[in-house]
Order: structure tokens, then sequence, then C-alpha cells
């Protein structure tokens, strides 16, 4: 069965409109823990938008799961991932001007670069997870560079205007599983999927679980974090 990560950046998206110290998102890992996350997720952006570095070593201690650093392949990044020691670091793109990651890493153009931070980080014992289109070509030089996981972009699917585009996106999705896994890559899958479009997933068993983000935490504003977490967890169970 997938498990689920909560990326808890927009709660700190909230904090830092006011420049105060709430909502916290120490406090929201710990209730998504709580709602039965397999995970917590935080990226900590190079301008310090949202996540800050603080709130990365303050999760680190609090976590009983695991935390997953979503960063640049930096040199700054990845000397603070090594102090930290996240339990999986994954590499995505990062453009000032974006308001959210849009769409994955290059590994045609950028290479070299991730190969040396994927060497990097693992030598300290560090796993490593690749945010790339599901696209066959990526997949292939995620192998090659010998990244532990990747994560499938899902948001162009998830973005799809017409049936006919959302299932030629999710046919993308199920192959990039697939050959993932067959290369023996673990794979997650995440960016704009909701309670609505994870059901989608049903029946692809290759995903081992899934980061979710803006949907869980919009949805709490309404019920509450611990039980958003807690409906999309059992979302996922009857995949």
């Amino acid at each position: 069965m997938a498990g689920l990560a909560v990326n808890v950046d927009h709660v700190a998206t909230l904090r830092e409109a006011r420049k105060i110290d709430i909502p916290d998102p120490v406090a929201a890992a710990v209730l998504a823990e709580l709602g039965g996350a397999d995970g917590v997720v935080v990226h900590l952006r190079e301008d310090r938008r949202h996540i800050q570095e603080r709130d990365v070593r303050i999760i680190r201690q609090i976590v009983k799961t695991k935390l997953i650093l979503e960063m640049a392949a930096t040199p700054e990044m990845i000397t603070f991932a090594l102090d930290v020691r996240p339990d999986m670091v994954t590499l995505v793109p990062e453009r000032r001007e974006e308001l959210t990651t849009e769409g994955g890493l290059d590994l045609v153009i950028h290479r070299d670069t991730i190969s040396d931070a994927v060497r990097t980080l693992q030598k300290e014992g560090i796993p490593v997870s690749i945010f790339i289109d599901p696209d066959i070509d990526q997949i292939k030089l995620a192998h090659r560079i010998d990244a532990d996981y990747i994560e499938i972009h899902t948001g162009t699917f998830c973005d799809a205007k017409t049936p006919t585009r959302r299932n030629e996106e999710f046919e993308r999705i199920r192959d990039a599983a697939k050959l993932a896994s067959k290369l023996r890559l673990g794979v997650n899958a995440g960016h704009g999927l909701g309670y609505q479009t994870i059901k989608a997933f049903r029946g692809l068993s290759e995903i081992d679980e899934f980061s979710i983000g803006h949907s869980i935490i919009a949805r709490a504003v309404l019920v509450g974090l611990e039980r958003a977490v807690r409906e999309m967890v059992s979302l996922i169970k009857e995949l």
C-alpha cells in the first residue's frame, strides 16, 4: 500500500504573510503524523519564502516517521542537508519567480550537477529522490546516475482540462512508474494531487508514496489538519 507524506510548506506561507510566529509548521508536522501521515515534507527554498532553516531543524528533531527535505542541488543546500540529515532528500528545480515548483528537473541539461549531488548525499547515508516529469528518457537518466527514488511530477495530469488530455497524462505517469519500478527505483508521486485526482491512481501499485501539500492544507482550513490528513490517508488506502 502506498504511503502519504504531507508537505507543510503552506502553513509556513501563511505565517510569513504576516511575519509573525503563527501558524507553526512544526505543530503542523505533529498533527500530520497524528493524522496518519507516513512522513513530513518541507521545501527549503533559496529565498526562504516560507520554510525557514529553524523550522527544518526543529521538525528534524520531533518527527516520529520521517523527514523529506526538498531542495535545489546547490552547494549551500547540500551542506545544510549534510548537517540536518533528513531521512531523504528530494532534488527539485527552483526559480525565484515561480509560485510553486513548475515541472521536473531536466536531467539531460543538469545531469552532471545532479549526479554530483546524488553521490555526495548518498556517501553520507542520505537517500536521494529526483523530482522529474513522467518522461521515459528522464527515468532512464535517473537510473544511470544511481538515484534511489524518483518523484513523478503529477501536476500536468492534475491540471488537464479535458478527459482526453487527463487520460493521456495519466498514461505517461503509469508508463513512467512501471519503468522506474522495473529499473529498481523507488517511485513517489506528487504535485497538484487532491481528494478527487488521487482516486485515478487506483491499481497503480508501483507508487510507493504520494507527496501532497496544498490540497490537504486547504482542506485543513475548514476541517482541521488531523482530519484532513486522515481523509487523504483513507483515500490512499482504497487505491
